[in-house]
């Protein structure tokens, strides 16, 4: 396996995915904006939404790949015996789960957006909406288990591909948004539900050729699948760890208006970073990974982790030190139009700022979580998880009062510095990973490449001040060109610095 082309087939799909995923949302905030009527869709949307996170960018994958692998060594039979029986209690599971949120969906909705309740009319609406998007997580939790058997065959592309569906269907009802009116919203719902079931049918001619689904009442619990249930909540708690937090701000956001809104629109941006640098690598490196420490070879072990470290750190430091710079311009670029308005723009551009000053550690987190999970542990890392998240929710009920929505996005990236730097002191302590003299170096190279990007950007901005600003409405052309130029130049610089070499694209793993 060559890491950084497996990573770059992930990430071409992801990056497609993300940016019909901002052409959706530019679409929403011109027709939704950030008032009631928004709130009350990002709250129906983000519940579905974070369960697809948590299930589909590594979580699900986290457990199940070690599982898996060692099924496949015993033989195809004994692995597809694994997979239908998994696949049968996933579906029993989630076909309960559904049908009991639907009839308690408003005591529901109180639970993840308590704040709703002092306007009944928001409140209302949020349920309705709610109804319509949570068949959804079905759909794609079933997605999200033929992906993890693609990803255990080192089939990245259709998996990484799945979710440019959504946009896609979203995107098409949104095209309608003048002629729908006020059903635009209920016709956008029912788009998320619809796209999930067309996301799972699309998957399943790719998985077919490994793997053939057959639904069945009678399936046997063996002691391999004890032992997967009982990893795969821990995983899927640790391994979505940010998701859980974003989830957990939601909640506390909606005691204040618009907040939900704002939020959701400042992580929407950093998270094509993030999906990147660490959702991507940390996916990819797990099955191999895997194999590497069944087979104890301790030299690829520690190969493969310090590539896939050094990786992680020059995709998301540079994107780290852009959305510092350029915050507000990218807001607006990206938003700012129709019912999204300048406030709106400098509330969200406040929010990704300390959200941005999180990413490394998101992206860390993601990634020695798998250090940990290729050795069948989900346990360290819900734990360690569990501290985080606890810190998030402390720091943001504490100081929300005095502060407001910004608090969130603050205590987000301060809760992930810790749960990241707690997961490499596990991995240190262990020695399963540490910093060896290569990687410190091509630390440094990537951090100064990084600067002189940073200081470019700077001026670039200042040049095109003009261009970028609130009111010009071909403002978003001259970020995409601003965008591409800065890549260009960093990539020029990791190429002069040696932080990165057009000989690693060859180097296997």
């Amino acid at each position: 396996m060559n890491i950084i082309k497996s990573t770059g087939t992930f990430s071409f799909y992801t990056l497609i995915s993300r940016i019909s995923g901002y052409l959706r949302d530019i679409l929403i905030a011109i027709f939704l904006g950030s008032g009631p009527i928004a709130d009350a869709f990002f709250v129906a949307f983000r519940i579905p939404n974070t369960f697809r996170r948590l299930l589909g960018e590594g979580s699900f994958n986290a457990a199940f790949v070690p599982s898996y692998s060692k099924e496949l060594v015993k033989g195809k039979r004994k692995s597809e015996n694994f997979a239908n029986n998994i696949f049968n209690l996933l579906t029993i599971f989630l076909l309960a789960l559904v049908l009991i949120i639907e009839l308690f969906m408003p005591f529901f909705v109180s639970l993840i957006a308590p704040g709703f309740k002092t306007n009944p009319e928001k409140f209302a609406l949020a349920t309705q909406l709610t109804k319509i998007t949570f068949p959804f997580i079905l759909f794609v939790s079933l997605a999200s288990f033929f992906s993890a058997i693609l990803n255990s065959h080192n089939r990245f592309a259709a998996a990484s591909a799945a979710p440019i569906i959504l946009n896609i269907i979203m995107i098409g009802v949104l095209v309608f948004g003048k002629v729908l009116g006020e059903k635009l919203v209920i016709f956008l719902s029912y788009s998320v539900s619809i796209a999930g079931f067309i996301q799972a049918i699309f998957l399943i001619l790719f998985v077919k050729k490994f793997f053939k689904p057959q639904f069945k009442l009678k399936f046997k619990i063996s002691k391999e699948i004890k032992l997967f249930f009982k990893k795969l909540l821990p995983s899927v708690f640790s391994s979505g760890v940010t998701q859980i937090n974003i989830l957990v701000g939601t909640i506390i956001a909606s005691f204040q208006a618009s907040a939900v809104s704002i939020l959701y629109y400042a992580d929407r941006i950093y998270q094509i970073n993030l999906a990147i640098a660490g959702i991507a690598i940390g996916t990819i490196i797990l099955p191999k990974l895997s194999s590497y420490i069944q087979q104890n070879k301790k030299f690829e072990i520690y190969k493969i982790q310090n590539k896939s470290m050094e990786l992680s750190l020059l995709l998301s430091l540079p994107a780290t030190l852009a959305l510092i710079i350029a915050n507000e311009e990218i807001v607006s670029s990206l938003f700012g139009y129709g019912s999204f308005d300048k406030s709106s723009v400098r509330n969200s551009a406040e929010a990704l700022f300390y959200f941005s000053l999180g990413l490394p550690a998101f992206s860390l987190i993601k990634i020695f979580s798998s250090f940990i999970f290729a050795r069948d542990n989900t346990k360290t890392p819900f734990y360690i998880s569990t501290i985080s998240i606890l810190l998030n929710v402390l720091i943001s009920v504490y100081y929300f009062k005095d502060v407001g929505f910004i608090i969130i996005p603050i205590a987000t990236s301060i809760s992930s510095w810790v749960n990241s730097i707690l997961l490499y002191a596990y991995l240190h302590k262990e020695n399963y990973f540490k910093f060896n003299k290569t990687l410190i170096i091509q630390i440094i190279r990537i951090t100064v490449s990084t600067i002189i990007m940073g200081i470019c950007l700077q001026n670039l901005l200042y040049y095109f001040d003009s261009q970028l600003s609130f009111e010009n409405k071909y403002k978003f052309i001259y970020l995409f060109f601003l965008v591409i130029l800065n890549i260009l130049i960093y990539f020029v610089l990791v190429l002069i610095t040696k932080a990165f070499k057009l000989s690693d694209i060859k180097i296997k793993y």
